[in-house]
């Protein structure tokens, strides 16, 4: 008998979602469910997806001075060999060595904390892409035995330098009984660059590893590695450890800039959790359409009881309805949302120019447009949330179609 009316509760089910005798407040509050679940959705892909690529170029600038994982070497360790180890493993596309301290810069009366980081000009390309960033100056200044560096643009500013102008640089230098006894060091500047990080441009300053090394000859150099895939580099980094050998500590990006893609996360998941509501109010209006379509139609159900039909039928005819209308919000909103997401770097400066506003002005933000990325694991969880939150909110309603007392329903009929 059940299966008999399974055919029947579908029809009446896509019946009832045409029906046209409806009355309007209704149907309004049935395209109100609908417009919600297709908005909520669409922003909820649209915002995701911008915050995607706001993380992809965070990531992208934080790792363009930044090596994906750097090896800190056991004292006496042979770096020539450790460096040739690394280079044949599987997902290591570059090795080299490099030096980095703290120090202080100073230039009349400012002084400021940097980071001295040693390259070898070389291999410049191999790990990090200096000379593509340099603004002024030039990169192949860095001799072995020439006292020159690169800085960042806004230490530049800071410390109101150009290219040219000498540099006294803070070294912290110990003596033959471990006593600190920092020496002071005249460089030239040689260029500047602009990354557009701020924790790169007001911090770093590149010299020559060789040079370095004659300055400061207790320093110990290390080696920093560049992955295939920076995404890769959790695993890649298991890899690397397990070659490097006792005493070589191994650090990846993940672990360095572990607390700027933390709070990137926990603002996504919040994000998502709030503009996941204007879904669940949409869901909501579909409860009380739904309810009001089952007092509408109690006559209908009690007659459909007294012929047979099972109440699981009657709740499938309900809970059809609500899915259809959930589920065409949902198919809309992640059309829109997947038409947004992937033009927002050409719908927000037409916005722009409708209404004279700026979102990233560009002297004062590094990033001058919206990034976007549109990711289909993102598309697939949010559909398949507000498909579930549509899915519950049909439960109710259709119980209590399915318990209407049939004698009670026609009683004055």
């Amino acid at each position: 008998m059940a299966r008999m009316f399974q055919p029947l509760s579908l029809f009446l089910g896509l019946r009832y979602v045409r029906a046209r005798q409806h009355r309007y407040f209704v149907s309004f509050i049935t395209w109100v469910s609908l417009l919600g679940v297709a908005l909520g959705v669409a922003a909820l892909i649209v915002v995701l997806s911008v915050m995607n690529g706001f993380g992809n170029e965070l990531r992208t600038r934080l790792l363009s001075l930044g090596a994906h994982a750097r090896i800190v070497a056991a004292p006496g360790a042979d770096l020539a060999a450790l460096r040739t180890r690394m280079r044949a493993l599987p997902h290591v596309a570059g090795a080299a060595l490099y030096l980095e301290i703290d120090a202080l810069a100073l230039h009349g009366p400012d002084m400021y904390p940097v980071v001295l980081r040693g390259i070898e000009p070389r291999d410049e390309g191999e790990v990090i892409r200096l000379a593509p960033l340099i603004t002024e100056g030039s990169l192949a200044s860095l001799g072995p035995d020439e006292d020159q560096v690169v800085i960042g643009s806004e230490l530049a500013v800071q410390l109101g330098v150009a290219p040219g102008d000498r540099l006294t640089l803070l070294l912290p230098v110990a003596d033959a009984g471990g006593t600190p006894a920092p020496r002071l060091r005249e460089f030239v500047v040689a260029g500047t660059f602009t990354a557009g990080i701020t924790d790169h441009d007001s911090t770093l300053v590149f010299a020559n590893l060789e040079r370095l090394r004659q300055l400061l000859p207790d320093a110990a150099p290390g080696l920093q590695l560049r992955y295939d895939d920076a995404l890769a580099a959790p695993a890649a980094t298991a890899a690397v450890r397990a070659a490097a050998g006792p005493g070589n500590v191994v650090h990846d990006w993940t672990e360095d800039h572990a607390s700027y893609f933390r709070a990137l996360t926990i603002e996504k998941t919040m994000m998502a959790v709030m503009l996941l509501l204007i879904v669940a109010v949409a869901a909501f209006n579909i409860v009380a359409m739904l309810v009001m379509v089952v007092n509408e139609k109690r006559t209908d159900i009690a007659i459909l009881r007294t012929q047979g039909m099972p109440p699981g039928a009657i709740m499938r005819t309900f809970m059809l309805q609500g899915l259809v209308i959930g589920w065409l919000g949902v198919l809309a909103g992640v059309a829109l949302g997947a038409v947004l997401a992937a033009n927002v770097s050409r719908i927000v400066p037409v916005l722009e120019r409708w209404f004279g506003f700026h979102l990233f002005d560009a002297d004062t933000y590094t990033i001058g447009a919206i990034p976007s990325q549109l990711r289909a694991m993102d598309v697939a969880l949010i559909a398949g949330a507000a498909l579930l939150l549509t899915l519950l909110a049909t439960l109710y309603p259709a119980r209590r179609a399915a318990a209407v007392p049939p004698a009670e329903a026609l009683r004055y009929e």
